[in-house]
Parts: C-alpha cells; structure tokens; sequence
C-alpha cells in the first residue's frame, strides 16, 4: 500500500489577484493551470495538484491518493470514529473524472480532508 498527497487546495482572499500571481510564479517550474471552473482553477505539468479559490484564507483542503476504493471506504469510516465530520460520505465525483472516487471529511478544525483512488476499482 502506497499513500501520497494526491493534492491540496488554499483559499485566498483575492481571487483574480492570487491567480495571476500563481500562474506567472509556477510558469518557470512548468505548473500551468489545467482546469478553470470560473472560481476554482487546478494547476499543475501532468495533473492539477494545486487548487486556488476564492474564500476565507487559513482554510485548506488536503487530499491523500489511496490504491484502491476499499482504502478510501476505510478511511472514511476511520476518520468518522475519530471524530471527524462528514463532507461527503464515498463514492465517484464524476466531474472530476470517470473514476475519481473519493470522501471527504472535516477534521477538528475544519479543514476539508479528502482521500481519493483514480482507478477504475
């Protein structure tokens, strides 16, 4: 079993003002925004690892790539037990992609953490 951070988000208080910042500071390093949702871009060179929206600053989102979609049912029901909330119990978010399956909870203070498998199972 191989875990990584899969991605992270940040809220910043100037959106359009944070996106150009990011864009010309990571263009060097090859990062380039790969998705637009208006609000939300996801940037990153082969998958969008960086998420950038507009909202209070101090909050982040966390996500952790599992091998498998049982990995991420299991961390959900961990996370719960341990008193985390619930943000969205398992299952596929098929905006993302046809197999992005994930959960997400709020820890103690807030933060929105995700585990996320990309396989088809």
């Amino acid at each position: 079993m191989t875990t990584t951070i899969d991605h992270i988000g940040i809220n910043v208080a100037n959106y359009e003002k944070s996106k150009k910042f990011y864009i010309a500071a990571l263009k060097p390093l090859g990062v380039t925004v790969m998705q637009d949702f208006g609000t939300v871009i996801g940037m990153g060179a082969q998958f969008p690892y960086l998420w950038i929206s507009e909202g209070a600053p101090g909050h982040m989102h966390l996500a952790f790539r599992a091998d498998s979609r049982a990995l991420v049912d299991e961390f959900y029901a961990a996370a719960i037990k341990a008193g985390g909330k619930d943000n969205g119990k398992p299952g596929l978010r098929t905006e993302y992609h046809q197999h992005y399956y994930a959960a997400f909870i709020h820890d103690m203070d807030g933060h929105n953490i995700e585990c996320v498998c990309h396989e088809p199972k």
